[in-house]
């Protein structure tokens, strides 16, 4: 396989292994609710050491990444700063903030995401993906070290944004577009085949039919390429012959074509001369496959998203921040990609639209999904978690709020089907007028545009929901550990030391600090003997002995057992005569060995 090369890489490629694991420290009066590290977490701190302190317990678990980490153009200031013990490196450090004359900016670049995306790769859920925003600067770097990392037929695609919509004289081009990477584990037939269930078909939901089962929306009947017994002349029920269009074959063989006449399911348009189209009701409905390009119009736009963060922030006058991304945008990779217990990670947090998107996701379907959001930057606090605050509760604002309703272009295939776009709009003004203190109507740039308004006086409603605000405590460094200079929390030295054992995720709730027990793996359980308190760890208390071994493997039988513990009083051998199935690990000898003088 072809190889990404970029100076530095070999002093970064296996440097995620040698940071620190750094426990969570919460911060109550800074979230909302009670402190809850398996629920919702915004994390302030850099987000290498971030990942770290998650890996314990969210290895495996996150069903959805989305990163909108630097771009790299030359402008954003950002530093390289992860500490990595190699003289190249560490001569890059004064060269900080990253400039477009910096002729290592892109090699800097990678160094700082391979580290990142190793981590992000094992966090990720066997049937997870990753999704990460970029544009032209650094894509097909990024493409390279995800081929390299989760393997180049991981790729499930890339798409286009349309991230703005005016022209840009001044460059050579004016750029229209981000592009999005979309990565997921090496499981064939789990993601790949997932449709977008939210997706509403191309033509929207209405009823021009009077049907008895509610609003429905079509979808053409053809497939692409031929199928012999799916090609065969169609009349319409005005009497008007058809065949497939042209390239194309008809949706189905023409027995399923006749029951799905007979229930009623067939709609003819251009009052019934029109090749047949298939009705599909919300409740029924399998969605469609996503496509590649998405319009502004349908996720919104970063001009758009400037607009909600200010409404968000009405209060201040400015908010410093580039180009944000919209929550809609967002919502439809909630969308595609998760499901409604996810949990959903971003790691270069920014302004919080991915909270935000998660909790409007969870507001439209009644889900359970949940954020992790890690910031470096000063405004974590006053920025991303102050509008995930806002959110929750409602903030204050005056003015009109708008919610787009429906966006159709005006071409000549809609012109002849003028009727149907008309009962469109008035299928949305009997379904959704009463929600809105009017249903605004607009032709602008060639497209129809229907938004309800409502004037807002005071507040905004929240949507609900809670968050823990954190940032990372002291490193578990053993030489620390192994001087007695840092004695770590139970469940954090716990939770590290069976990741690093099993390389698994700890479930917190399995831990029993009481008994010494940290939790189970398919093959095993594990234990940990340990207290912070060093004049305890001394004692014979802290070790494992025959009696405490048959404790553990009678209180959890049918498995191995794998026990951490200081010192034993008990050998291996003694153990497996006994029948006794305990492997012991000893923890850092120095630090606990009894001081005789």
């Amino acid at each position: 396989m072809t190889e990404l090369n970029f100076k530095g890489k070999e002093f970064v490629y296996n440097h995620h292994l040698a940071v620190p694991f750094r426990p969570l420290t919460p911060h109550p009066k800074k979230g909302i609710g009670p402190v809850a590290l398996d629920g919702n977490l915004i994390i302030h701190g850099d987000n290498l050491h971030a990942l770290k302190a998650l890996l314990p317990v969210y290895a495996g678990k996150v069903d959805c990444i989305f990163i909108d980490p630097p771009y790299n153009t030359g402008n954003e200031g950002w530093g390289y700063n992860d500490n990595v013990n190699a003289p190249m490196i560490k001569e890059w450090l004064n060269a900080n903030p990253i400039g477009a004359e910096d002729g290592l900016r892109h090699d800097k670049w990678c160094a700082m995401m391979w580290p990142r995306l190793r981590l992000l790769y094992e966090l990720l859920s066997d049937h997870g993906s990753l999704w990460m925003t970029l544009d032209d600067n650094e894509v097909h770097r990024a493409r390279g070290m995800l081929d390299e990392i989760f393997g180049s037929e991981c790729c499930v695609g890339q798409i286009a944004w349309q991230k703005r919509t005016s022209r840009e004289n001044r460059a050579t081009l004016s750029p229209s577009i981000d592009h999005l990477l979309v990565y997921s584990k090496p499981l064939p037939d789990t993601w790949k085949r997932r449709r977008n269930l939210l997706l509403p078909a191309e033509d929207g939901y209405s009823n021009p039919d009077n049907d008895p089962r509610g609003v429905w929306a079509s979808i053409p009947f053809s497939a692409q390429g031929f199928r012999e017994n799916q090609v065969y002349k169609i009349i319409s029920p005005t009497g008007v012959k058809h065949d497939p269009p042209k390239g194309r074959c008809w949706g189905a063989t023409e027995p399923e074509f006749e029951r799905l006449k007979a229930e009623g399911l067939v709609y003819w348009p251009r009052g019934g001369d029109g090749k047949p189209r298939i009705k599909q009701f919300p409740d029924t409905a399998k969605g469609l496959v996503p496509l590649t390009l998405w319009p502004s119009s349908e996720v919104g736009d970063t001009e758009e998203s400037k607009k909600e963060l200010m409404a968000i922030f009405s209060d201040r006058d400015a908010i410093d921040f580039h180009a944000p991304k919209p929550p809609a945008l967002i919502q439809r990779v909630l969308q595609i990609a998760t499901k409604p217990d996810s949990i959903v990670l971003d790691s270069f947090a920014g302004t919080a639209s991915t909270a935000h998107a998660v909790l409007k996701q969870n507001r439209t379907d009644k889900g359970t999904r949940r954020f992790i959001l890690v910031e470096m930057e000063d405004y974590a606090d006053n920025l991303t978690a102050e509008r995930v605050r806002r959110v929750i509760k409602g903030y204050k604002f005056k003015g009109t709020q708008k919610t787009e309703l429906l966006r159709a272009n005006l071409n000549w295939r809609a012109i002849e089907r003028a009727d149907d776009l008309v009962q469109r709009v008035k299928a949305i003004e009997n379904l959704e007028g009463s929600a809105f203190d009017r249903v605004a109507k607009q032709v602008q740039d060639g497209e129809l545009i229907v938004t309800g308004e409502k004037a807002v006086t005071e507040r905004v409603e929240g949507l609900g929901g809670e968050f823990t605000y954190c940032t990372l405590g002291d490193p578990i460094e053993l030489d620390k550990v192994l001087s007695g200079a840092s004695l770590p929390p139970y469940p954090a030295i716990g939770a590290a030391l069976f990741h690093m054992a099993t390389n698994q995720a700890l479930d917190s709730n399995a831990i029993r600090q009481k008994d010494f027990y940290l939790g189970e793996t398919e093959s095993q359980h594990v234990w940990l003997v340990y207290k912070p308190d060093l004049d305890w760890l001394k004692t014979p208390d802290a070790a494992l002995t025959l009696a405490r071994a048959k404790t553990f493997a009678d209180a959890k039988p049918g498995k191995r057992h794998l026990v951490f513990a200081p010192a034993r009083f008990v050998s291996q051998k003694m153990l497996a005569e006994h029948g006794i199935p305990v492997e012991f690990v000893p923890l850092p000898f120095a630090l606990y060995r009894i001081d005789r003088s």
